[in-house]
C-alpha cells in the first residue's frame, strides 16, 4: 500500500509543476524517462520489443505512454487508462494589446467552462509554450519551442467596488466576459517610465518574427517579460499560446490536514493518478514477466472544449497507437481488431462529491463523498460509457484490494456532463468505464479535493494494470 503523505507530496509536486498542458506533459516524460521509459516519435518508424517500455507526445500537450508484456502476442488486449491534461482557463488572444482608461490590460479568450466569476482579485500569471527563432553562425535559421513560466504575479481583473454595483449581493455577480474579464497588466504611465529599448536583432530574409506580429500585437512590457524569462529578446519571439494562471501554490489544506487545494484538480489529479500507477506497475524487471497485454495511459488535450483536435480524445492518437503497437508484432491487420474486443478503457475523470451546502443537487441514492474512493459514473444516455460488464471489472478489483469504490448518476432533471470515455468507446469500439476521484469546486481557479482519494485513485489503478489480464479471462460475454 502506498504511503499517504509522500504520494500526496508528490502529487503536489506534480501540480504544481504543470500551470498548462504542456507542462503537464513536460513533467510527465520527465518521470517517464526516469523509470527508464524510451521515448518514440510518431514520424518514426517503430521497433518495439516485448518487455520494453515506452512513450510519445503529440502537440506537447497529449501524451501516451505503454508498456509491453513479455509474453505479449499481436491480437492481445491492451489494458488502458484516459484522463486529460487540460483545465478551463484564459488563454491569451493573438492580437491582447489593450490599452484604456490609462491601464494597459491583456485580452483573453474563455477556455472551457469555467467558474469564471472565481478568476477575479486572483494574483495572476502567464505560462505556456513560445516559438523562438534562432540565427546560427552562417545566417541559417531553426525554430525551437520552449516552455515559459512567470514565476510573480503580474496581471490581475480587480471586481468592481460595491459602492459602484450596490446590488451585486442581492442579485449576483454576473460579469461580461468580454467586457470585465480582462486582466490589468501595469497601468500605461508606469509603463512609459519603465519603457523597454527600441527592439534591436537581426534582420533574416527580411523580416523579424515580431516585426509585424508581436510588437503591435502584444504589450511591449509584456513581451519583455517572457523574454527575460526565456533568456532572448523579444524580437526573436515569433509566436506563442500563452495562457493566464494563479500564482498560488497547490497544497494540502483544512483542519485535519486532509484536503488538497490546488487549481487544475479536473484533471491533473486522474493524470498524475493514472501515470504513477502506470510507473509503478512497471517499475520492476518482473512486473512484465507474466503479462501478455499492454498497459498504457494516454492524457489527451482539449477534453474541456469537446476533443476535437489533432491531439483530442476525438482524434486517431488511441487508436494509432494500438494499431503502431500490434504491427510491430504482426504484419495482419485483422489482429488489431481482436486486440480491440480483448481490451478495456478506463475513462478517469474528476467527479461531483456531496456537497454539504446543495445537497439537493445529488441524486438521493448516489451521494459519491469525499474520503469514499473511486467514483464509478452512469448514463443511461450514455453520456458515460460504463456498462454493468465495465462496472463489474473496476468493481472486482476494488473488491479484492479492499479498495472503496462508489457510484454516480445524475439527477433525472439536470443535464449530465461527459468524458472522453463515450468518445474513445464509440470511435474505437473498445470496453469502457468512466471513473473519477470525487471532488468540491469543479472548475473553480481552486478546488479542492480529498488526500485520501489520491491514494484510493492510484492503488486502484495501479491494481488494474496488474489485475486487468488475469480476470479478463474469466469473463465471458459475446459467446
Amino acid at each position: 500500500m502506498a504511503n499517504t503523505t509522500s504520494l500526496v507530496s508528490d502529487f503536489l509536486s506534480f501540480l504544481n509543476a504543470s500551470p498548462t498542458a504542456f507542462h503537464a506533459v513536460d513533467e510527465s516524460k520527465k518521470r517517464l524517462r526516469h523509470a527508464g521509459y524510451e521515448q518514440i516519435s510518431e514520424r518514426d518508424d517503430w521497433k518495439l520489443e516485448a518487455g520494453k517500455k515506452y512513450f510519445f507526445t503529440r502537440n506537447y500537450s497529449t501524451i501516451v505512454a505503454f508498456a509491453i508484456g513479455k509474453k505479449y502476442e499481436a491480437g492481445n488486449g491492451f489494458h488502458i487508462i484516459g484522463a486529460h491534461t487540460d483545465s478551463p482557463c484564459l488563454k491569451l488572444k493573438p492580437v491582447s494589446k489593450i490599452t484604456k482608461g490609462g491601464c494597459l490590460e491583456v485580452g483573453v479568450q474563455t477556455y472551457g467552462g469555467g467558474l469564471w466569476y472565481t478568476w477575479f482579485d486572483r494574483d495572476l500569471t502567464v505560462a505556456g509554450r513560445v516559438i523562438l527563432k534562432q540565427v546560427k553562425a552562417g545566417g541559417s535559421v531553426s525554430y525551437s519551442h520552449r516552455l515559459v513560466r512567470i514565476e510573480d504575479p503580474i496581471m490581475r481583473v480587480p471586481t468592481l467596488a460595491i459602492h459602484l454595483d450596490r446590488n451585486v449581493n442581492s442579485e449576483g455577480f454576473k460579469p461580461n466576459t468580454q467586457t470585465h474579464l480582462v486582466p490589468l497588466l501595469a497601468t500605461a504611465i508606469k509603463a512609459e517610465v519603465n519603457k523597454v529599448p527600441a527592439e534591436g536583432g537581426e534582420d533574416v530574409g527580411g523580416k523579424k518574427c515580431t516585426e509585424t506580429s508581436s510588437k503591435s500585437k502584444h504589450h511591449p512590457l509584456l513581451m519583455e517579460i517572457i523574454a527575460n524569462a526565456l533568456g532572448c529578446k523579444p524580437d526573436e519571439i515569433c509566436d506563442f499560446e500563452l495562457q493566464v494562471c494563479d500564482t498560488q501554490p497547490s497544497v494540502l489544506g483544512g483542519a485535519a490536514k486532509e484536503f488538497i487545494f490546488s487549481g487544475r484538480l479536473d484533471n491533473l489529479c486522474m493524470s498524475f493518478c493514472s501515470l504513477k500507477a502506470l510507473i509503478d506497475a512497471t517499475s520492476s524487471g518482473s512486473d512484465l514477466e507474466e503479462e501478455s497485454g499492454v498497459r498504457m495511459v494516454a492524457l489527451f488535450d482539449h477534453e474541456e472544449v469537446g476533443s476535437n483536435s489533432a491531439q483530442g480524445a476525438g482524434s486517431p492518437v488511441m487508436i494509432d497507437a494500438m494499431s503502431h503497437i500490434t504491427s510491430c508484432f504482426s504484419s495482419d491487420a485483422k489482429v488489431l481488431k481482436k486486440a480491440i474486443q480483448k481490451s478495456l478503457l478506463v475513462s478517469a475523470d474528476m467527479a461531483h462529491a456531496l456537497h454539504p451546502n446543495f445537497m439537493d443537487k445529488h441524486e438521493e441514492n448516489h451521494q459519491p463523498k469525499m474520503h469514499g474512493g473511486l467514483v464509478i459514473k452512469h448514463n443511461a444516455n450514455q453520456r458515460y460509457a460504463t456498462n454493468a460488464v465495465t462496472s463489474f471489472v473496476f468493481r472486482e478489483i476494488a473488491e479484492k484490494h479492499n479498495l472503496p469504490v462508489q457510484d454516480f448518476v445524475v439527477r433525472n432533471d439536470m443535464a449530465c456532463g461527459s468524458t472522453i470515455g463515450p468518445i474513445l468507446a464509440s470511435s474505437v469500439g473498445i470496453r469502457t468505464v468512466d471513473v473519477g476521484a470525487p471532488q468540491l469546486s469543479m472548475h473553480s481557479i481552486r478546488e479542492m479535493c480529498a488526500a485520501d482519494d489520491v491514494k484510493h485513485s492510484y492503488e486502484h489503478f495501479k491494481a488494474f494494470f496488474q489485475e486487468f489480464t488475469h480476470l479478463d479471462t474469466k469473463l465471458t460475454v459475446d459467446v
